[in-house]
């Protein structure tokens, strides 16, 4: 299959994700323009390169909203837009859009100052779980047991002095079974699904858990796809806890990894990022 559009990969390494993408759009006859997030260069006039639309693989959150930013300035589309990473990348607008779309979230408290958070965490009660705001690959949480070691963990925050320890994001612990759940949203489609497990409280892979194909139940369909609409759609991952009172989402990644995802389930989850791609490119 041949394609009249070039694709541009904006990266940060050539992980085993990329090498999939790029062999995808091989096979589809779809030439790669490659943007290195070390080495691309941002002028204010779009400066000759020939993408047509590009998508995200870049590991920095950072450098990613301000990539997209200048893609969607110089007039090419993206995937995800800006909207959707800004929005997913930042967990206190990540839950309060999917509070407004009613999708079932663990109870969360936000608060902006250590003094207010050592209320926050009165009102969710103990345990509970400290996130920064930004952040992936389940860094820098805490699983907070009581009132002494909150004061601890929030009085080494204040002292780092970072913007991102400044800000403090209270989520209730959900006592679930030693797994969570993460389905691979492309487009309005779950393209594959699996159990992420781990004795760890955390579930990434990326911490190590072992992952384990699934078949999304009708509710889980329901919640994914109404939280990746909620959030503006694309290319993401929807991560879900079992609570005792049913599905909760608790994060979606707007830049997923998904090595662990395509072993698991034999699905080549590249091929149908590549193909959702095309069809954005050609609208």
């Amino acid at each position: 299959m041949s394609e009249t559009f070039t694709l541009g990969l904006f990266y940060t390494v050539i992980r085993p994700e990329e090498k999939w993408i790029l062999a995808a759009a091989e096979e589809r006859g779809i030439p790669v323009e490659r943007f290195h997030d070390e080495a691309v260069t941002f002028p204010l006039v779009r400066n000759g390169f020939q993408a047509d639309l590009v998508l995200n693989r870049s590991v920095s959150h950072s450098r990613s909203l301000y990539a997209l930013r200048f893609f969607e300035h110089y007039g090419v589309p993206t995937v995800n837009r800006y909207e959707v990473v800004a929005l997913c990348g930042d967990k206190v607008l990540a839950s309060l859009r999917l509070e407004e779309a009613g999708v079932p979230t663990p109870r969360t408290v936000v608060a902006l100052t250590p003094e207010a958070a050592l209320k926050a965490l009165d009102e969710i009660g103990y345990p509970a779980v400290l996130k920064p705001p930004i952040g992936s690959w389940g860094r820098l949480m805490a699983k907070v047991d009581d009132a002494e070691e909150a004061e601890q963990i929030i009085e080494h925050k204040s002292a780092l002095g970072s913007p991102n320890h400044s800000i403090f994001y209270v989520q209730e612990y959900i006592e679930k079974p030693e797994r969570d759940l993460r389905a691979f949203v492309v487009g309005d489609e779950i393209a594959a699904a699996m159990y992420r497990r781990s004795k760890d409280w955390r579930t990434n892979a990326a911490r190590g858990a072992v992952s384990e194909a699934m078949s999304p139940t009708p509710e889980m369909r329901e919640i994914v796809l109404r939280a990746a609409a909620a959030v503006g759609g694309g290319v993401l991952a929807v991560d879900l806890m079992e609570s005792p009172e049913g599905l909760v989402v608790h994060e979606v990644n707007p830049t997923p990894e998904f090595r662990a995802l395509s072993g698991a389930t034999g699905i080549d989850v590249a091929a149908k990022v590549v193909d959702y791609v095309a069809e954005m490119a050609r609208r």
